[in-house]
């Protein structure tokens, strides 16, 4: 079951359960550091979701808008950069570009390139203006369009990605982590680690193995999610003829 970030009433929130781990009171490891764990654990358990499997769109279950936005094309401007959402979370990587056309109702998903597709000069690709075809990710959240719009369209891209977690603050009390359930218990662990490093504890070590125990359940929990979707190899043609 999930776990909060506080939970005074029956002493079992993540806040609680780290300082009985650790053996310690709130003097000892206040709740900012406790904060300060979890989030960068946050980012750990980010990076590995993203990393794990291309095709599963992870995103944290606690942001309340998704992870799909719009921004205007501009005529002759063919660089686009998305470094925030909506809400101001930062955007790791770019998933999908689509592109508004030209009868101001029909959608059309733009493809992949990348400057290694491609034996001729950059600025011979695609050198007259025209309706994007194509994008190159010169960055994880900046664009190149291909060729180069000849027109303005008010939110004519449309734009999906996967971002930052939603972060711990000292003021939380119900607020979960937004992974599975079954990987709540990592962000216990890796609190009293940190604190037990900082701290000197002698249950370090036990704390070291504790923590490798969530890192092989977290690496076992991304490998295995999608049962139902089967990978199938094959190949794509790609030219700009």
């Amino acid at each position: 079951m999930s776990i909060e970030f506080s939970d005074t009433t029956n002493n079992d929130g993540i806040l609680q359960q780290v300082r009985n781990l650790m053996r310690v009171d709130a003097t000892q490891w206040p709740t900012q550091r406790v904060v300060n764990s979890c989030n960068n654990w946050l980012d750990t358990l980010t990076g590995y979701a993203i990393g794990a499997d291309k095709r599963f769109q992870w995103d944290d279950t606690n942001h309340t808008k998704l992870p799909i936005g719009t921004t205007n094309l501009v005529a002759s401007q063919s660089d686009y950069s998305f470094l925030t959402d909506e809400q101001g979370n930062s955007i790791i990587t770019l998933t999908r570009i689509d592109l508004l056309q030209n009868d101001g109702t029909t959608w059309r998903k733009l493809e992949r390139f990348d400057q290694a597709d491609t034996d001729e000069a950059l600025q011979q690709v695609y050198a007259s203006t025209g309706q994007p075809e194509y994008y190159d990710k010169i960055a994880d959240n900046i664009i190149r369009l291909y060729p180069t719009p000849n027109e303005s369209e008010t939110a004519g891209i449309k734009f999906y990605f996967q971002r930052t977690p939603s972060y711990f603050t000292a003021t939380d009390t119900t607020k979960s982590p937004g992974f599975s359930p079954l990987l709540h218990r990592g962000f216990i662990v890796a609190s009293a680690y940190d604190g037990a490093l900082a701290l000197g504890l002698s249950n370090l070590q036990a704390l070291s193995v504790e923590i490798q125990r969530e890192e092989r359940k977290m690496i076992t929990y991304f490998s295995d999610r999608n049962k139902d979707d089967h990978s199938v190899m094959s190949a794509k043609p790609f030219s700009f003829r």
